[in-house]
């Protein structure tokens, strides 16, 4: 995890829509896809967090987060867009990385995932991914299909080589 120093802003009320943005727009021609950016509270400290993966689906070095905390901290400073004092915070997506798109199913496709949906929440294998569809294998040989961005999904077990 590679940290950028604190600092004191006082532009526009941070929105995570809008830190979402600006972190594409810095990271994404940098190589980078940004999977989640949150402003969350440690203590008195206010810390933003990134996490990151390579489109090339290299797996993140530390340079990689040495370069994308640099460049997005710059960006950050610049624009000014979190009225009180943080961290920033570029991390991996780590061993409970949030599964997204349907690139991120199909590479993770026979691992153990836990989802949270609208139908109730559950711990299944990634079966089967159609364009809009994910379909995952339960305990008890059930198959659950949702639809695509209708659920959360994280892993619960990591591979044992990079995907």
């Amino acid at each position: 995890m590679e940290t950028h120093p604190s600092f004191i802003g006082s532009g526009l009320k941070g929105v995570s829509v809008e830190l979402d943005k600006i972190a594409a727009g810095v990271l994404s021609p940098l190589g980078y896809d940004v999977l989640e950016v949150g402003l969350k509270s440690s203590g008195r400290q206010r810390i933003l967090l990134v996490r990151i993966e390579r489109k090339d689906e290299v797996p993140v070095t530390v340079a990689d987060l040495q370069r994308a905390s640099q460049a997005l901290g710059h960006e950050l400073e610049r624009l000014d867009p979190i009225e009180e004092r943080y961290l920033l915070e570029v991390e991996s997506p780590g061993p409970e990385r949030p599964l997204l798109t349907l690139r991120h199913f199909e590479r993770f496709m026979g691992l153990k995932v836990k989802v949270r949906s609208p139908e109730g929440n559950f711990t299944g294998r990634v079966q089967m991914v159609r364009p809009d569809e994910v379909d995952f294998l339960l305990d008890k040989d059930e198959t659950r299909t949702l639809k695509l961005g209708s659920f959360k999904a994280n892993l619960a077990e990591w591979p044992k080589t990079p995907r």
